[in-house]
């Protein structure tokens, strides 16, 4: 969920590459019990963008004015995710309500974003609102918002990029180190890895590092074309392919995160540096940047309509498939137009960039469509 300084290509392309394996398993699940499609690896993606994105803006903010104002940032991001983020979660909670399964508690603690703690307190079936358990990656990334900008000043500080990255890094690898300590010394539930903030936040730093390191939207390539495109973005596909059949919850819990994280870097690179070539075509075809434009609302909404979309389904994967395409579709574009543009104009008024840019006749807007979940 974030705003941007200037149209980034692909990025759009991303969320929508992001979303539809959740979607799609999250339907599986639905229809068959099970899914063959990476889910998890969507949620990652996000985290990677996220992070990517909002230190960008960061970087050009402090860059551009010196300093970093906390308080128009938290404004926009308060405008970005709550709108449409709680206009969903009353939705849910009220329908929670008439059928009896939400408990007002538990409902404040996901209001405060802690819902990625309570599903690993309460499991899947806690009583909060119905059909809202992928609110657990917006907690993770609202604790990342919450202290990343002081971060970020700190690290600003520092005169070699270099050391600001490395101190990124470490932490990642600390991260890492933890997952390996809960899997294999503590014993930890599988939930407890793959839902909490303290270990899953390596995912949204390997993006802020790339924003500091090689930046393909700022800094030039450190490596020629034909090395991005021939090598290191076909050696991170098959490294997403290991992660995603490599079985076994030791290898998923600990290293297949950080290897995802890792591969997103020449996938990332590729498709913002290099947006006209070959398959990043696809990233900036109009279909699929509308799907991103629309993957905020969508991850929100689509587990609900999945919900009654098996209702009508009558047994039927096919069937089900497309009543939940069409509601999810349905009530995005609803959000979309009703709550996140107005939101979007009004965030605008609160860009630090936008103001900075006014004296030379800029036109453009940083604002962009949301980073989905």
């Amino acid at each position: 969920m974030s705003e941007r300084a200037h149209p980034i290509p692909s990025l759009d392309g991303l969320r929508c590459l992001a979303i539809l394996p959740v979607f799609l398993s999250h339907v599986l699940m639905a229809g068959l019990g099970q899914s063959f499609i990476p889910g998890n690896f969507g949620v990652t993606l996000f985290f990677f963008l996220s992070g990517y994105l909002i230190t960008t803006l960061l970087r050009l903010e402090i860059e551009k004015t010196g300093a970093v104002d906390f308080r128009l940032f938290y404004l926009r991001r308060a405008l970005r995710i709550f709108p449409t983020c709680y206009v969903v979660l009353a939705a849910a909670a009220l329908y929670g309500w008439v059928k009896g399964t939400v408990d007002p508690w538990w409902l404040l603690g996901q209001v405060l974003h802690l819902t990625n703690y309570q599903i690993i307190r309460g499991g899947w079936l806690a009583p909060i609102a119905p059909n809202t358990d992928v609110f657990w990656s917006l907690a993770v990334e609202e604790h990342f918002y919450l202290v990343f900008p002081a971060l970020f000043v700190l690290l600003a500080r520092l005169r070699s990029s270099g050391a600001r990255v490395a101190l990124l890094l470490a932490a990642c690898a600390l991260v890492f180190l933890w997952r390996l300590t809960l899997t294999f010394v503590l014993d930890a539930h599988p939930n407890r890895t793959y839902l909490a903030t303290d270990t899953r936040i390596d995912s949204i730093l390997f993006g802020c590092v790339l924003a500091l390191w090689g930046n393909p939207a700022l800094d030039r390539s450190r490596y020629a074309e034909h090395l991005w495109k021939r090598v290191f973005l076909p050696l991170a596909v098959l490294g997403l392919l290991a992660s995603f059949v490599v079985g076994g919850r030791a290898f998923r819990e600990t290293f297949g995160y950080t290897l995802q994280g890792l591969c997103l870097f020449p996938i990332f690179i590729v498709a913002v540096r290099y947006s006209t070539w070959g398959p990043m075509r696809l990233l900036n075809w109009p279909p699929v940047m509308w799907i991103g434009t629309l993957s905020y609302a969508i991850y929100l909404v689509h587990p609900s309509a999945i919900h009654f979309a098996q209702k009508l389904a009558g047994g039927s994967l096919l069937v089900l498939l497309v009543v939940a395409t069409a509601l999810t579709l349905a009530a995005s574009a609803l959000l979309y137009r009703g709550i996140e543009v107005p939101a979007a104009r009004l965030r605008r008024k609160f860009s630090v960039l936008h103001r900075a840019e006014q004296p030379r006749g800029a036109t453009g807007s940083i604002e962009a469509p949301a980073v989905a979940r």
